[in-house]
């Protein structure tokens, strides 16, 4: 006997057919209704002060830029005052529908200080009631001061919430207005549902425009802020990279060197003892090896394009070259140098150049026309620098141009790797000075002048 096992995956009907794109639309619409208009309506979000800092504001003090932060609260209320007032007087005086009919159409708008959307909602209650009691219909649904109100609420409301709100009321505000002329007043007063549409479509309009100006200038300021600070980071990172570039070419060269005079030194050297030539056979290798490794960790900092140059990097005996050019393309410089003048471990004199070059080239932009001066001190700790440019002269052909500070930044990079110090500030001449110095050892100063 055989065993017939059915088994049903989709069950029949309607919860086994895919919904239609339009059906989907609607089940969002509606969600998104509940959730601006229904769900938590009458949440108290209190209206929040206006900032003070505008073109106007930011000039008050005290007391009056205290108040001057109530500035919106007091306009709702003095809208508020306003449409009483229109209500007051298309009524007639001393019937308390009069009354009646002023505080309903001022509690809405008060309300949207506090509780916005409760407001709308109120506002089309007290819309129906005041047409209710009201004894002059000459328009309908809206009376006058009724008319008022609501575009005060719909404008106040959309101002503190977003578009999609703003959009469902405008949508709710003309379905009232269609439904009240249909079914009440078609046939007997003058309508005002067509006004409202209008007008109220006009200032939602033009406050939506003004959220989506608003956010895209947040956006914008947001993506300039990120986009400032990955360019400092990508800057500070070239400037590493190039750090590191030089520094493998002047380590490289001192420790094949190294290796070069290990291997030579056993023939320099009649009959030389065994444990001599093991010894440096040792240091070779340890030379090699070091060299080796340095290249594979640094090299990877090369560009694919990128060289090592072929002449040696440069050291402050280059400085008077350098500071010819400079006077070639207009800058007038003079050098200054204090101390017993020696030779520097080379990646202090490859930094303490490179950093003379920068604060010229910085002069040569920003500067154009002004004097710079360049002061070299050599110190028992150290070496210091001072490069310093006054202002430039006021009529001058050549325009200064504008910087990011990446030199600055590059600079900083350089006295931090070899632990020194560094200032950088404009003078009260209004010129600009950099200062640094850049520490030596004092082992490292005996060994290089011995």
């Amino acid at each position: 006997m055989t065993e017939t096992t059915h088994t049903q995956t989709t069950p029949p009907g309607a919860a086994g057919r895919p919904r239609s794109p339009e059906f989907r639309l609607a089940v969002d619409a509606l969600r998104g209704l509940r959730q601006d208009l229904f769900h938590g309506a009458f949440a108290y979000r209190p209206m929040p002060r206006a900032a003070v800092d505008g073109p106007l504001t930011r000039h008050l003090t005290g007391r009056a830029r205290q108040y001057a932060s109530w500035t919106p609260h007091a306009l709702v209320v003095a809208g508020g005052a306003v449409a009483m007032l229109v209500t007051a007087a298309s009524f007639q005086e001393g019937r308390a529908t009069q009354l009646v009919a002023a505080v309903l159409v001022l509690i809405p708008v008060l309300l949207t200080l506090a509780r916005p959307v409760g407001a709308f909602w109120l506002s089309l209650a007290a819309t129906a009631v005041t047409a209710a009691v009201g004894d002059s219909w000459d328009t309908w649904p809206w009376l006058p001061g009724s008319f008022v109100s609501h575009l005060l609420v719909l404008t106040v409301v959309a101002i503190r919430t977003r578009p999609r709100t703003a959009a469902w009321m405008w949508l709710l505000t003309a379905l009232y207005g269609i439904w009240s002329v249909t079914v009440f007043g078609g046939d007997h007063y003058d309508t005002d549902a067509a006004p409202m549409i209008i007008l109220s479509a006009l200032i939602l309009l033009a406050v939506t425009v003004r959220h989506t100006r608003r956010e895209a200038r947040q956006v914008v300021t947001a993506q300039q802020t990120v986009t400032e600070h990955e360019r400092s980071r990508r800057t500070l990172l070239e400037e590493r990279t190039t750090i590191a570039r030089e520094l493998h070419d002047v380590v490289a060269h001192h420790m094949s060197v190294v290796a070069i005079q290990a291997e030579a030194a056993p023939y320099r050297v009649e009959n030389p003892p065994p444990e001599l030539e093991k010894a440096f056979a040792t240091i070779r290798e340890n030379a090699v090896a070091a060299l080796t490794e340095l290249r594979r960790v640094l090299g990877v900092v090369r560009a694919e394009d990128y060289e090592a140059p072929d002449a040696p990097q440069p050291t402050l005996a280059d400085l008077d070259g350098l500071l010819a050019n400079v006077r070639e393309a207009g800058l007038e410089v003079e050098k200054a140098v204090t101390g017993a003048v020696r030779e520097l471990p080379q990646g202090v004199e490859l930094s303490a150049y490179r950093i003379v070059q920068e604060a010229l080239s910085n002069t040569l932009r920003h500067a154009p026309g002004a004097g710079a001066r360049v002061e070299i001190g050599y110190v028992l700790g150290g070496l210091g620098l001072r490069v310093v440019n006054g202002p430039p002269p006021a009529p001058h052909l050549v325009k200064a141009s504008p910087g990011a500070g990446h030199g600055i930044t590059g600079m900083r990079e350089r006295v931090s790797m070899l632990n020194g110090e560094m200032t950088a500030a404009p003078t009260a001449e209004g010129g600009y000075e950099v200062t640094v110095f850049l520490p030596v050892p004092a082992a490292t100063v005996t060994e290089d002048e011995a």
